[in-house]
């Protein structure tokens, strides 16, 4: 090994969870930092969006229904607007929250039987996020 490699020289993703249900914040945030991400996390649509003014993620993924039933939309629809134009994603806990016919686009269930599917549509996420901004940097650039 490299004894110049240091870990503190490679910047993990930055992930913010907001779920109003202290177990599945808990539980998302160790799964996430498990599979090496830095984690933020927030109880509500006004915490996340003071979270998302002052800094940068590369993904946002919110339950839905925070302090009112359609909360999480609005924290989403705040972090689109950022510049730094983080992914986002809906998430729940609860497979029935969504009919299949209603499932918001870019929506993900959590199985807490299924963590290698979560952290892959997790990895999804951002990467697409990632070909997005290169895509937009290049253009802007004349590429």
């Amino acid at each position: 090994m490299n004894p110049a490699f240091h870990i503190s020289e490679y910047e993990l993703a930055r992930v913010l969870v907001v779920d109003g249900n202290p177990t599945a914040r808990l539980t998302l945030k160790t799964v996430l930092e498990a599979g090496g991400y830095k984690v933020n996390v927030a109880a509500s649509a006004a915490e996340a969006v003071g979270k998302l003014d002052e800094g940068e993620y590369e993904l946002v993924l919110s339950d839905l229904p925070l302090e009112s039933p359609e909360a999480g939309l609005k924290v989403l629809a705040h972090a689109r607007m950022m510049d730094y134009k983080p992914a986002t994603a809906l998430i729940t806990a609860y497979q029935d929250s969504f009919p299949d016919s209603a499932r918001p686009q870019k929506s993900m269930l959590i199985s807490p039987e299924d963590v290698p599917g979560l952290l892959g549509k997790i990895a999804d996420l951002i990467a697409e996020r990632a070909t997005r901004r290169l895509r937009r940097e290049l253009r802007l650039a004349g590429v």
